[in-house]
């Protein structure tokens, strides 16, 4: 009977030196269900997950390359940067907390604006960039919101903005806090002029962000199971002290009772927003193609 038996001579034949070891990074595992993906197929896939169509989180360069039109993208106003008027401090300096989001995220703060096509239809367009402090709003991202609407109505065109945002930044104090009225007014003239305007919110658009410009558009628009709402669902649980419904502040949960127009997947967002451009009256540039 010692068919069975593992010979030790076997054992001893493997060594550490034989073990393949599979470099960082080259696969993902969805959030969601757990799936496998090779990284490079994520990316090409817009960080969408194969299996379950999970949203992964998408750096703001990736995004920029795939929402609008290949090599129309022209960015503004990049020579913009915060500075710290109340020399506030929490566990560190904010002025370090600045310099450390420069280096790690890119040296254009939490908001990147500029123009381009969308499906051929010519677009002011801005993306918040959640990667640099969680793409809370200062005075920067402040002024580069209001530039994107500014420059919809000196180019007469329509203006889109991203988000994805914490909220205000409050280690700018009151000065952040303002920029919700000066978007706010911003979008106002854009209105004011009929030119049409379309807020794409993204995981998570909360705070000052979500109470302003963020749910100011003529169309709301939101990528699936988005996070969208002021405070946060923990908060409002012990401010109420009630359970909240299944899905609260979702955008499942939003496009159900009103409060955004359409959940659109990452995958068909550019050519949807194309479409529904062209619907609020946005003719596309003849040397683009047209949204089918």
């Amino acid at each position: 009977m010692a068919w069975w038996r593992r010979k030790k001579q076997q054992l001893e034949t493997q060594t550490p030196e034989e073990k393949v070891s599979v470099p960082k990074g080259v696969w993902s595992k969805c959030e969601a269900c757990g799936e496998i993906t090779y990284t490079e197929e994520l990316i090409a896939n817009l960080r969408v997950c194969p299996v379950c169509g999970h949203h992964a989180p998408m750096p703001t360069a990736e995004r920029i390359e795939a929402m609008l039109d290949e090599g129309t993208w022209e960015e503004h106003d990049t020579d913009l940067r915060s500075g710290d008027p109340l020399s506030f401090a929490d566990q560190k300096p904010y002025s370090q907390r600045l310099e450390k989001a420069l280096r790690t995220a890119g040296p254009r703060d939490a908001f990147r604006s500029g123009v381009g096509t969308m499906a051929g239809v010519p677009v002011s367009v801005g993306f918040f960039a959640f990667e640099f402090m969680g793409g809370s709003m200062g005075s920067v991202v402040g002024e580069k919101v209001t530039c994107v609407f500014e420059r919809a109505l000196e180019l007469h065109r329509p203006a889109v903005v991203f988000s994805a945002s914490g909220g205000a930044r409050m280690q700018e104090g009151v000065l952040s806090l303002m920029q919700m009225a000066k978007t706010s007014a911003a979008r106002g003239r854009l209105r004011a002029a009929g030119l049409p305007y379309i807020s794409v919110v993204l995981h998570p658009t909360t705070g000052g962000v979500a109470a302003s410009f963020a749910t100011l558009g003529d169309l709301i628009i939101a990528e699936p199971k988005a996070l969208v709402g002021f405070a946060g669902p923990r908060v409002i649980m012990q401010t109420i002290g009630q359970e909240l419904p299944k899905g609260f502040q979702r955008a499942e949960f939003l496009l159900e009772h009103g409060m955004v127009d359409r959940i659109v997947s990452r995958l068909e967002m550019r050519e949807q927003l194309g479409l529904m451009l062209q619907l609020l009256g946005t003719k596309p540039k003849t040397d683009q193609p047209a949204a089918q």
